[in-house]
């Protein structure tokens, strides 16, 4: 009745356990992980050679799973082999131990040096790891670890998976894990111990012995023997006996004003602190059996020199400060700034000095008189400072950014012919900044598109390098800077060439600052020579300002095309500025006009030779071998021709946008031609005044032979005689050519109009200088800059010959090449190159470390020297090197010298403390192990203790099969770790 009593509406919950929990769907995704990569049954590979933990290549695969809300990865490690036998790998092994209980016992790669935790531990190569997916998140509880233990182990056994599986547990930092490897009715337990303190029993070989016997626990007595495997590594701090061979600066010398060219021709290289902090001396002996070595917490027969194994490792210093990188890094900031000159030296000084110009213009005027004065008298960088003075004494001498001694002692280094005591000439410029073609120089400033080694730009580059570091920063590279154009004023001015610069056109390989600093020595050039020639030759004289290369026109070949002409030529055609009608006020010429009436103009554009026969040849160069006129039979004469006008990158930009803008009209395509064969033109004004009576084909066999075809035919009489005929490309109609040749007139160089106005392209030039900001300069110097730091580490390489280093500064020039070619390069690559560098500088100076501290320069035995110079470079090289001979080899009594004065430091350090009362000469003493290593008072106690214990043993009972137990032990001052991998059979239990 009271069931009957209860509303109908209540409605019972019915749970389905036929559905799959969170935990179920967890273990089938483990599974199916481990069926994608194939890990289902057991393939041996062959034995692990010595080191193939450390030289062989690992790899790794990774997945996500989840637990719930709960993210996983699963990450499959494994060390990459060749297969030796393809079929065997594929067949079902049976009765054989899983791959990984079998190198549990290997000893060929006990302690690698360079290798996963659990490879170091366990001997494994091949294992999979399930740890939480994000960094923060961690399985803390002692619940959920067993849940994924267990998780673990259903997995294994369902899919037949033979390589161990682990989880790690706990907070990451910590490295705990756990796991499992199981096998045909074998299975392996991987645990783990981790503690912050150890008891001192366990410091010790036979407190550890107890720990591993009791673990597995083996009915048999007597137990099997256990083999041990023992590494001490000892760490070496104090280099205080040993100077760092890195001589610091002298700043004192550089701000006195001491420093000579050379030092600021070169650029600082090396550490300022010593880049080895650690050596890691690691004494090991691998293969002991129990029973036959001693070690207690009262006696131990571990001597490191006994040890038959050493090998060591070094710790380098993180980030070294290197002078090299801190240099080219500080320079490299500039290009970030934003100021201009202007800006950071003070509107107010410039407004001030500004009063003052006319005491600097009369300064200046002194500078034109005709007598000659040596050049250090008229440099106008003394001169403005002399007419500073007054301005100065209001201001402060402290003021100015660079001290006065400074400043003179760098410009002196950038022009030192103002030592001469002869007016310049045209001597000062360098004609070797070019080196040959083949050498590695030139290669490089090419590549990097930076400036000769010896040239002005390039020592610029370095002197601004250096006033940056040294002496005012960002303001006195503004200094500088103002009083270097000062100079380039003042030279143009007075006709002084621009010494560190090669002659001839800019080289468009070059950076686009040293472009215009030779397009100024060109203008320089220009001008002086028609200086020279006004004073020292008639206006009627064959001597000509526009000279230029004697040589020049007879070298001149035949081009394919009218663009190729020009080109082969020198010609790259005059900027639009140049066709204004402006240029005639810089004509150095009288009116032709009277004249060529007076000798028949009309006929001289036909090149008849009646019409021409009345002029008089002018502007011969000499006489072409034995070609004569076709039509009069007189010799032909090269003539006396204009240079083309030398072009920078820039404006060879700014030519072609124009072209460019012309269109493909008739009109704009024969604008086109007319600009581009300005040069031609003026050739043939030359050729015509220099040959009356001459024609087109004379000019073409002069200027362009190939353009002149000769075939041997038969004459009237049977004779064989040659007769040429102009090219079927110089008898199209309205060749520019013959357009070109009719409108020119027979006029000589000297009388023409200049192609190049070196007034103008020079103003231009000085204005370009002028508003450069720091920014803009530094950006062009960059490349000299980057050129010299790279030139600097290859030749302190040399010295050293690391084969590493050698590969780094291929890839750093192969970089900077593809980097530096570009005009505005990006500033994260620039950042990578000057890191690149930094870090060969870095290892320059560690072995330079090392070697000061083995002393290879000292040993007077030659074969010990080069096994010295081996050793310290496979350090450099290699995560850990092999002492030959342990501590009776040459090395080996180096290192141990090396810990016994450092041992004699910390123990005169000591002498204070042993007058201490007899309390705190007991806390001194410090630990157990501290005092059982006085014994050894040779070497500190080991900064690190590791232990590997092996055996074969049945378990769990006496029949069981006997399989592989393993515990890994190390001990730091930090912590302690126990990590022990015990194999059971599963057949009867």
């Amino acid at each position: 009745m009271a069931a009957d009593s209860e509303p109908e509406s209540e409605v019972f919950e019915i749970t389905d356990f036929t559905t799959a929990s969170e935990w179920e769907r967890f273990i089938s995704k483990v599974e199916e992980v481990l069926n994608d990569w194939k890990l289902i049954g057991n393939s041996l590979g062959k034995p692990l050679e010595k080191g193939i933990f450390t030289s062989g290549t690992w790899e790794e695969k990774s997945d996500e799973i989840s637990f719930a809300d709960f993210k996983f990865s699963v990450t499959h490690h494994y060390l990459v082999q060749e297969s030796t036998d393809k079929e065997g790998k594929d067949e079902v092994l049976e009765d054989v131990i899983p791959q990984s209980m079998q190198d549990l016992l290997c000893m060929n790669n006990d302690f690698p040096p360079r290798a996963h935790c659990l490879v170091r531990w366990y001997g494994l190569r091949e294992f999979v790891v399930i740890a939480p997916a994000a960094n923060n998140d961690a399985v803390l509880s002692e619940s959920k670890c067993n849940l994924l233990l267990s998780s673990v182990s259903i997995a294994l056994g369902n899919t037949g998976c033979q390589v161990p599986l682990f989880v790690q547990i706990h907070h990451k930092w910590r490295r705990m894990y756990v796991g499992e490897c199981q096998g045909p009715g074998v299975r392996t337990d991987f645990e783990m111990v981790h503690l912050r303190k150890v008891p001192n029993q366990y410091t010790h070989l036979s407190g550890l012995l107890d720990i591993f016997k009791s673990k597995i626990g083996c009915p048999l007595t007597p137990l099997p023997p256990v083999s041990i495997a023992i590494r001490f590594t000892y760490v070496l701090q104090d280099w205080q006996q040993y100077f760092w061979p890195q001589q610091p600066p002298d700043i004192d010398a550089l701000v006195g004003g001491e420093v000579g060219g050379l030092e600021f021709g070169k650029l600082p290289f090396g550490a300022c602190e010593d880049p080895i902090s650690e050596l890691h001396l690691a004494t090991t002996w691998p293969h002991l059996t129990e029973g036959i070595i001693v070690d207690n917490d009262v006696y131990s027969d571990l001597d490191p020199l006994q040890a038959p194994h050493w090998s060591v490792r070094v710790r380098k210093a993180d980030n070294p400060q290197c002078l090299l990188g801190d240099f080219v890094t500080e320079f490299f900031k500039i290009c970030r700034r934003k100021e201009s000159t202007d800006e950071i030296l003070g509107r107010s000084t410039f407004e001030e000095e500004g009063r003052e110009i006319a005491d600097i213009s009369h300064a200046l005027s002194k500078l034109t008189e005709p007598a000659p004065v040596p050049i250090h008298k008229l440099s106008v960088s003394n001169m403005v400072h002399t007419a500073k003075k007054k301005i100065r004494k209001h201001r402060g001498v402290e003021e100015s950014p660079l001290n006065n001694d400074v400043l003179n002692t760098i410009l002196l280094f950038l022009f030192p012919d103002a030592t001469s005591e002869k007016p310049l000439d045209g001597t000062s410029s360098t004609d070797n900044n070019n080196p040959s073609s083949e050498s590695e120089e030139y290669n490089l400033y090419n590549q990097f598109k930076s400036a000769p080694s010896d040239s002005l730009t390039y020592k610029l580059a370095l002197c601004l390098c250096m006033i940056n570091f040294y002496h005012g920063g960002l303001k006195g590279v503004a200094h500088l800077w103002q009083e270097f154009v000062l100079e380039m004023r003042f030279r143009w001015e007075n006709n002084f060439l621009i010494p560190g610069l090669a002659s001839g056109p800019p080289d468009l390989r070059c950076c686009l600052l040293h472009q215009k600093l030779q397009m100024l020595n060109c203008c320089i050039e220009r001008k002086k020579a028609r200086d020279e020639g006004r004073k020292t030759s008639p206006s009627d004289n064959v001597t000509d300002a526009y000279s230029g290369d004697a040589g020049k026109a007879g070298d001149h070949l035949g081009p394919d095309s009218l663009k190729d002409t020009d080109k082969e030529k020198g010609e790259v055609g005059k900027s639009w500025d140049s066709w204004s009608d402006s240029e005639e006020e810089f004509f150095e010429c009288l009116s032709d006009t009277e004249e060529l009436k007076g000798n028949g103009q009309e006929g001289g554009k036909k090149g008849g030779p009646k019409e021409t026969a009345t002029l008089k040849p002018e502007g011969r160069l000499y006489q072409h071998g034995k070609l004569k006129l076709l039509h009069n039979g007189e010799p032909l004469y090269i003539p006396v021709t204009q240079e083309p006008a030398p072009m920078t990158e820039d404006l060879l930009e700014e030519q072609s946008e124009v072209l460019a803008k012309l269109g493909t009209s008739a009109e704009g395509a024969h604008l086109r031609a007319r600009m581009q064969s300005a040069c031609l033109l003026s050739d043939m004004e030359s050729f015509k005044a220099a040959n009356p009576g001459c024609f087109l084909e004379d000019f073409v066999r002069w200027y362009s032979p190939r353009d002149y075809i000769e075939e041997e035919v038969i004459d009237e009489k049977g004779n064989m005689v040659l007769k040429g005929e102009l090219s079927a490309r110089m008898k199209i109609p309205s060749n520019m050519w013959v357009e070109a040749w009719e409108t020119a007139k027979p006029i000589p160089a000297r009388r023409q109009r200049r192609l190049f106005d070196d007034t103008r392209e020079a103003e231009k030039v000085l204005h370009y200088l002028a508003v450069q900001k720091p920014a803009d300069l530094a950006r062009h110097l960059l490349p000299c800059v980057i050129h010299a730091a790279v030139l600097k580490v290859k030749e302190e390489e040399s010295l050293e010959n690391i084969s590493s280093v050698k590969k780094i500064i291929k890839q750093i020039i192969s970089h900077s090449s593809k980097v530096l070619h570009f005009s505005n390069p990006e500033d994260k690559k620039l950042e990578e190159i000057i890191h690149q560098i930094t870090n060969v500088e870095a290892i320059i100076a560690r072995a330079r470390s090392l070697k000061a501290k083995f002393g290879t320069e000292k040993c007077e035995q030659e074969e010990e020297k080069e096994d010295l110079a081996r050793f310290v470079s496979c350090l450099l090289e290699q995560p850990e090197v092999l002492v030959a001979g342990a501590g009776r080899g040459h090395a080996g009594r180096i290192i141990h010298k090396l810990f016994v004065n450092a041992q004699r430091l910390t123990e005169s350090s000591d002498e204070a403390a042993a007058m201490a009362p007899p309390e705190e000469e007991l806390k001194r003493m410090g630990s157990l192990e501290e005092r059982r290593q006085n014994l050894a008072s040779d070497f500190p106690p080991p900064a690190g203790r590791e232990l590997i214990l092996r055996t074969t043993v049945p378990r769990p009972a006496p029949y069981s099969r006997a399989l592989p137990q393993r515990m890994y032990s190390v001990l730091t001052k930090e912590d302690f770790r126990l990590a022990g991998a015990f194999s059971s059979d599963t057949s009867f239990f």
